[in-house]
């Protein structure tokens, strides 16, 4: 609604006039327009559908070497440093071999710069996603027939070994040794993921994700974490002990890891000890000076690089039985389509990784874009992310997604466009092709070091906790039961468990929002709550009632309770007993039930039985009505007309207004509408008194 300067006024004050909503069109009509724009098609409008599924098309074409270049190579060469000894290490938690995680490092950079729209996300190997597809690929190993305690790690102990109760292996398995079936596994579930992301973004759902709060995920990191921390315990130690699945595998893990202590490897000790200390003091070196370090410190590397050489020339493996990676082929393998027959068995799964990745993607994405004066696409973002592991899946690689300690360091190491994701490409190309096979001396303890160490941001969270419990103990609930079901109960449930407290936290937060009386300030025109705040005035035979909430079925019974402890009077029973008096005593002592006008016919039994002779709702926070919202308000006005007293609206947005006009509560009178709606509290409430004043002055005349 706008005023325009030829607006009429009356009585010196503005009146807004509505402006007539243009005839909609019927249903064929608007389908039929919708086609004929689909349909069309030119030059301009095809590279505008190309600009959108291809964003590198649109923002490349603007890219100013002298000003982005040199930040974007510098981060580009950070990450991909970074991403190597991450890649290899991550492949203990995917229960594969390292070469899988460099090819999925290499394809998740060059699709995300295609397709993606934020300049700064790193997309890439993840933690929490590794521990899911490590967890479904030992499960599908058990039902096969292999043993998912041999780690799928280099050549040296392929996993052609048996489980001790298993004899024989699932028909078609035989020349398809351990680590042959876990990439088909770990492939098949990767397609189902990318599959659903991509629908997902073609249905326009990127708004989903947004269900799964930050808390709801901050609680999954922490709980996540500490499972990852567990299944890395056994390679610190050098302990070889089952790798339990389902319900409260962290628990049995560290009872197994107990029982199994005595038979620590020495060296892997020691060695976990070392690594631990420099990754972790790296790391808080890197926090404390980060402002004035242009490039965070390599720590990882330089760990992984000593490390290496020490455990080659100190000959670890031949002299203290200590594991390490084992032979990492160079080159590329020929691509290969997922197993269909997988695919069902692990469509499930898929659901949760889906869920997961797409919602830290799109997060990420937002924060990083707003920080930076930027927007990007939910949905583009979902069909990048979906392409990420759908067309990855064909050339062995596993599940990916969005990693914040990356895309920090993205940022902070001076990135400005996803060019840099090109440059990590290439490092982590030439890693496949040239280097790998520098890393077979490598110890799996120092691997596992790195992952702990990658934890501390995340297990550092629970810092947050008390702090979050004294702003909202909802979400402090949320939180602490989804880090708790995935510590206790399994990763999957953990995310169920959080996303239906969520739900019902929201649900919660709708059915019963915050009511109160308000009270003058002072001799201004403004209300608040009395309890609230001290020195405030209560209007005069006036009760405001305030309402921070929509009204719909959900709530109304809330509301109407809310509104008789408040003002101390249960219309809804004061009403039908004086209804009931009226049909005994009959309609000669003045009943309105029986058709007096109810607010001269009760004025003088007001103030003795109730206190009050109008209530004025606030609907300012009043976000939408339903029918039976309205059905309640229009039940309401009738009770306290039968009592003699007033109801009004104030401060109803243009939507809530026309809403209660279409649901028959102001009727078709003008007149009606302008003296029970009212734009302020204070004008309601000055309207009422006067009201009631000219309403007393008439009475004591008659």
């Amino acid at each position: 609604m706008d005023v325009s300067p030829n607006t009429p006024q009356q009585g010196g004050s503005l009146v807004l006039v509505r402006r007539q909503p243009p005839k909609p069109r019927g249903l064929v009509e608007t389908l039929k327009a919708r086609l004929q724009q689909s349909c069309r098609c030119s030059m301009p409008q095809a590279w505008a559908l190309v600009q959108d599924l291809i964003p590198v098309t649109h923002w490349l074409c603007q890219y100013r070497p002298r000003e982005y270049l040199a930040g974007d190579v510098m981060s580009g060469l950070v990450i991909g440093i970074i991403l190597v000894p991450q890649a290899i290490a991550y492949s203990l938690l995917a229960g594969l071999q390292p070469i899988y995680s460099l090819y999925t490092s290499f394809f998740a950079n060059l699709i995300y710069f295609l397709l993606g729209t934020s300049h700064h996300v790193s997309v890439g190997i993840f933690s929490l996603l590794c521990l899911v597809v490590g967890q479904v690929v030992d499960r599908e190993l058990q039902l096969a027939g292999f043993d998912p305690s041999q780690d799928g790690l280099g050549s040296r102990e392929n996993g052609s070994i048996l489980n001790s109760s298993v004899t024989t292996l699932e028909p078609g398995l035989q020349d398809c040794g351990r680590d042959c079936y876990a990439i088909r596994v770990a492939t098949a579930l990767t397609l189902m993921t990318g599959i659903y992301q991509v629908l997902m973004g073609v249905l326009q759902l990127g708004f989903v994700s947004a269900y799964l709060s930050q808390p709801l995920l901050d609680g999954f990191a922490m709980g996540a974490s500490v499972t990852i921390l567990t299944s890395q315990l056994r390679h610190m130690l050098g302990v070889r002990v089952p790798r339990h699945q389902g319900p409260g595998m962290v628990v049995r893990t560290w009872l197994s890891l107990l029982h199994g202590l005595g038979e620590a490897n020495v060296c892997d000790v020691v060695t976990s000890g070392v690594c631990l200390v420099v990754l972790l003091a790296g790391k808080e070196l890197s926090d404390r000076y980060r402002r004035h370090l242009r490039v965070p410190l390599p720590t990882e590397l330089l760990v992984i690089v000593v490390a290496t050489l020490v455990s080659h020339f100190g000959q670890l493996h031949r002299r203290f039985g200590s594991n390490v990676a084992g032979d990492i082929p160079t080159g590329f393998v020929p691509p290969q389509a997922p197993d269909l027959e997988l695919m069902q068995h692990v469509a499930l799964d898929a659901v949760s990784l889906a869920l997961v990745g797409s919602a830290f993607s799109i997060s990420l994405a937002e924060m990083f874009a707003r920080s930076h004066g930027y927007s990007v696409r939910a949905n583009q973002e979902l069909l990048a992310v979906g392409c990420c592991n759908v067309l990855p899946a064909f050339f062995h690689c596993y599940v990916t997604g969005a990693a914040l300690s990356k895309s920090l360091v993205k940022t902070a190491t001076g990135c400005r466009t996803q060019v840099s994701s090109l440059v990590s490409a290439a490092v982590v190309l030439l890693v496949l092709l040239v280097l790998a096979p520098l890393f077979q001396d490598l110890q799996r303890s120092v691997l596992a070091c790195v992952i702990v160490a990658s934890l501390r941001g995340a297990l550092r969270k629970v810092r947050d906790l008390p702090q979050l419990f004294r702003l909202s103990p909802a979400d402090a609930l949320v939180w602490a039961a989804t880090a708790a079901t995935c510590v206790l109960v399994s990763v999957e449930a953990g995310l169920l468990t959080g996303l239906l407290l969520s739900l019902l936290s929201l649900v919660g937060r709708t059915q019963r929002p915050k009511a109160a009386l308000l009270a003058r300030i002072g001799d201004s025109a403004f209300y608040e709550d009395a309890t609230e705040f001290e020195g405030l005035v209560p209007p005069a035979g006036v009760q405001v009632f305030r309402f921070a909430g929509p009204l719909c079925y959900a709530n109304k019974a809330f509301f109407l309770r809310s509104l008789y402890s408040l003002t101390g009077l249960d219309v809804g029973c004061s009403a039908a007993r004086r209804k009931a008096q009226g049909l005994e005593l009959g309609a000669a002592e003045g009943d309105p039930v029986e058709g007096k006008d109810p607010v001269s016919s009760g004025a003088r039994l007001v103030p003795m039985a109730a206190g009050f002779h109008t209530v004025v709702i606030d609907c300012a926070p009043l976000l939408f009505l339903d029918m039976a919202g309205i059905a309640m308000l229009q039940d309401l006005r009738r009770d306290y007309r039968a009592l003699g007293v007033n109801l009004l609206l104030a401060c109803c947005s243009p939507s809530v207004r026309d809403t209660l006009q279409k649901g028959g509560f102001l009727g078709e009178d003008q007149g009606m509408e302008d003296e029970q709606l009212f734009p302020s509290v204070h004008s309601a409430v000055e309207a009422a008194q006067a009201r009631y004043g000219e309403l007393v002055a008439t009475n004591s005349v008659l």
